[in-house]
This record gives structure tokens, sequence and C-alpha cells, in this order.
């Protein structure tokens, strides 16, 4: 992967953009293919002895048990709670101005978890050491192993409390970090093997297959993939994404803005930014919109321009989670959102 396409956005690139961030996938170096860790229950509780995992910048973390007091960005917290495994602490989207959940919390007891901070920039050192970390879990969106939501102004402080794993989500398909997140809780102790964690896996393959029987009956249909800002709709381009670049790879044919207009006025490669006036520059047939806070929700766009496009006249705009929770449970609405779509849109564009 080249040093280009591992390009440092700013805050405006990365969150600003949002869903044009179809955010990413990971490079990751493979990892830890010991997966398999024997029977445990869905706690960690019955696990004991040493602990090790490899991440996706090639580095292995080494203790002397399982971590049980475990900081996470809050959607890897989430997908751990959907497998059994609950953290101590968090930081990133948790929880909305009028206290409920955040989209990225998923359906984790934001209650039972110290914030440690809510939004991009916010991650409150004192706190973090008092919770005596054993380990602390990101994602990241490069290939230089940035840890995603880690300030760069305390990196160095944080990493020094407690060692790191990253799960990269950037320049892959979603399936990759999901069997990675996967093995990361089958190694602090979920069960694996229970009916809740089986089925939501079944589901997720049963979900991928339909989006692929709907793309391929129905390929004319074009979809678009946006994030609202105030003074601009950013488009993305499935390159780098891992929800766009598994459901691209699935055959949905997505609007692709060119390498060109993604890599200016800070896109990065990931975007291209379009001010209201101009946002009639793609045909699409659906819309998906970025869900995620920072972002505007499309009931709230009040843009005339944006209005009158096709696929919005005929209400074909859908959510979409640029920063999808890595289990299977929360994946696969992803899937059957999209191929509902596709194969109950009209033709419009």
């Amino acid at each position: 992967m080249s040093n280009a396409r591992a390009t440092h956005l700013t805050r405006r690139g990365i969150l600003a953009a949002g869903g044009a961030l179809g955010l990413g996938a990971v490079l990751a170096a493979c990892g830890d293919e010991d997966k398999k860790s024997g029977g445990s229950d869905a706690t960690g509780a019955a696990k004991s002895g040493p602990w090790t995992f490899k991440d996706d910048r090639g580095e292995t973390v080494k203790l002397d048990k399982v971590p049980t007091n475990i900081v996470a960005f809050t959607g890897v917290a989430a997908a751990l709670w959907d497998y059994g495994i609950q953290v101590k602490g968090v930081f990133g989207p948790t929880e909305t101005k009028d206290g409920k959940p955040d989209v990225q919390a998923g359906d984790m007891d934001i209650s039972k978890v110290e914030i440690l901070g809510n939004v991009w920039g916010q991650f409150n050192v004192e706190k973090y050491a008092a919770l005596a970390p054993e380990v602390l879990i990101t994602t990241m969106f490069d290939d230089s192993g940035t840890l995603w939501y880690v300030p760069e102004e305390s990196k160095d402080k944080i990493t020094k409390l407690a060692p790191s794993v990253g799960v990269s989500v950037y320049d892959r398909q979603l399936t990759q970090p999901l069997e990675r997140v996967w093995a990361l809780a089958e190694s602090l102790g979920a069960d694996l093997k229970a009916d809740k964690v089986v089925k939501a896996k079944q589901e997720f393959e049963a979900a991928a297959e339909r989006l692929r029987k709907a793309a391929k009956s129905r390929p004319e249909i074009k979809v678009l993939v946006g994030s609202a800002s105030a003074e601009l709709l950013y488009v993305s381009g499935t390159n780098l994404s891992i929800d766009l670049e598994y459901f691209k790879a699935l055959g949905v044919n997505f609007v692709e803005p060119s390498e060109k207009a993604k890599n200016a006025n800070g896109g990065g490669g990931w975007y291209e930014s379009l001010s209201w006036e101009n946002v009639d520059k793609y045909d699409a047939d659906i819309i998906m919109m970025d869900d995620r806070a920072q972002a505007i929700q499309p009931s709230a766009i009040t843009e005339a321009t944006w209005k009158k496009l096709p696929a919005v006249k005929a209400g074909q705009v859908i959510p979409r989670s640029p920063e999808p929770i890595l289990s299977y449970d929360k994946c696969t609405p992803l899937l059957t959102n999209l191929a509902e779509a596709i194969e109950n849109a009209k033709k419009v564009s």
C-alpha cells in the first residue's frame, strides 16, 4: 500500500466529511490466526493464564492473564458487548446531548462504562489512569498505525499506561475487520458457539447473499453515498471504506467520483466535496447518508437543491454507517437495508 494513500486527514476531512469516510477498512497485518482458545463463558471470567494478541500493525500484546480492565473506542466496545465482553471505559461518540446512547454505542449499556471522551480530541488521561487499564483497543483508518480517537497531543501519555491493540479499518472489505474483532472477542473469553452469536453470523451471511442477488438482478440502480455539513455535501468513493468496498464486491453499482475529485479540497482520496448548488452533479436512484451525530441528517437538510434530487423526491434515501459496529449482529442490517432499497427502488436517474 503506497504511502500516498496514507493521507493524514484533518478533523474536518475525517469527521465533517463523515459519510464520505466510509470509514474505512484495514490494511491489517492479517493478525493472529491462533484464534482458538477453548471453552470459556461469554464474560471471559472462565479464562485464565497468559493472553496474547497480534494486532493489525503486526504488534503483539502479551499479558500474564486475560485482560478485564479494557478501555476501547466506543464502536469497538459496542462490538465486544455483542459478544458478551464488557469494557470498563470508552472514548469516542458514546452519549448524545439528551443523554441517550449514540448510534455508535449500539446496544451497550453506557451507564456501565466510564466515558473518557465523547467527541474528537477529548480523552481524560487522569480518568483513564484511574481505571488501571490493562489494554486499550481501537480502530485505525490509515496504514501508519494511527490509533483512532486517541488524541495526538496526549498519545504518548496514553500509550504508556497500557499496551494498545489496533484493528485496521482501512482499504479492506468489511468481512476482514469483522473476522479480526471475532478473533479478538474469542481471545478475551467470548463464547462464539453461543446460539445468539452463531445465529448472528448466519444471518449476516444470508443478508450478504440477499444483497448480492439484489445487485445482480438490478444492475441499473445507481447508489450515491454522501454526508452532509452546513456548507457541503461530501460524496464518498468506494475505495478505502470497509463497507463500500464490500458492497461493491457484492455487485452494488455506486456513483464513483474521480480520483482527482477525491483528492481535491482535503478529500484525501476518500470523497469529493460538493457545494449545495452542485449537489445534482451525479445521477442516482438511491442515496445513502451518514447516520453519525456529526453529520446533518437528511430530515434536517433544508437546501432546495437537495429536495429536488430525484432520489430524494422518490423517498429513496437510506442511512449509512460509515463506522460500522464490527459485530455480525450490527452489520447485518447494513446489508439488509441496502438490499431492500435496491429491490424496491424506482429507476429515477
